[in-house]
């Protein structure tokens, strides 16, 4: 299957990636990735803003590829890692595309190992998400697990201890883990947070601070607070 994406960075980034691009189009005054898609050897067409409006239904910036559908990963593949300290991202149902895109570009630009997401009550790789991620969406890998329960046992199977992000009695100050330990971090949905039997599996639960009158943060927020907390204690 395939389907559009839209937009510079995506755009851009698949080309880079070497994407299968089926059609490429592109208006006349997308000089930087006209000359790109003649780098790699990409046919596209120049087109019209009016003919791309009619394509998708998006902020298209003058630029819109047809590609194949995003590919997802086996949970073995994830795990697939040389690290002494391998970081994997759990999202807990999920279901807001542009907090999927934030994420995965947090996860990109913080070397994440990979991303697991349930098959289903959560977002999926598609055009939004891709946009959000600017371009991150091609180099993160990401796997869709029937349950995450399940998931999480085989994880701690192969080492990983189990992080939950929660501002529950039972959670600690997020600085108080010791993170030189293979993670599975888990985020949770954007209404109901980790569902109890998840939140029943995790090794830690931890809070990240909250100061203000505010008593949550955005998911893909606290997924890039967490992370870099992860990534700076282990520097330690």
């Amino acid at each position: 299957m395939s389907e559009f994406i839209y937009g510079k960075n995506p755009v851009r980034e698949a080309l880079n990636a070497n994407k299968k691009i089926y059609k490429l189009y592109l208006t006349k005054n997308n000089q930087e990735l006209i000359d790109l898609a003649k780098r790699k050897k990409v046919n596209y067409q120049i087109v019209t803003q009016e003919f791309l409006q009619k394509l998708v239904s998006g902020v298209h910036q003058g630029a819109v590829a047809e590609v194949d559908s995003y590919r997802y990963y086996s949970l073995e593949e994830i795990l697939d890692t040389n690290k002494k300290y391998p970081l994997i991202v759990i999202l807990d149902g999920l279901e807001d595309p542009h907090n999927l895109g934030a994420i995965l570009r947090i996860c990109d630009a913080a070397g994440v190992d990979g991303i697991i997401i349930p098959k289903h009550r959560s977002v999926g790789l598609n055009h939004t998400v891709a946009k959000v991620s600017t371009g991150a969406i091609e180099y993160v890998k990401v796997a869709v697990v029937t349950n995450i329960t399940q998931t999480i046992k085989k994880l701690k199977d192969k080492g990983y201890w189990v992080v939950g992000s929660d501002a529950g009695e039972m959670s600690v100050d997020y600085s108080a883990v010791d993170y030189k330990i293979p993670i599975a971090l888990i985020i949770g949905s954007e209404g109901k947070g980790i569902s109890r039997l998840v939140l029943e599996n995790c090794d830690y639960v931890v809070r990240i601070p909250m100061y203000g009158h505010v008593n949550s943060l955005n998911a893909s927020v606290s997924c890039g607070i967490l992370v870099y907390q992860i990534l700076e204690k282990r520097k330690e």
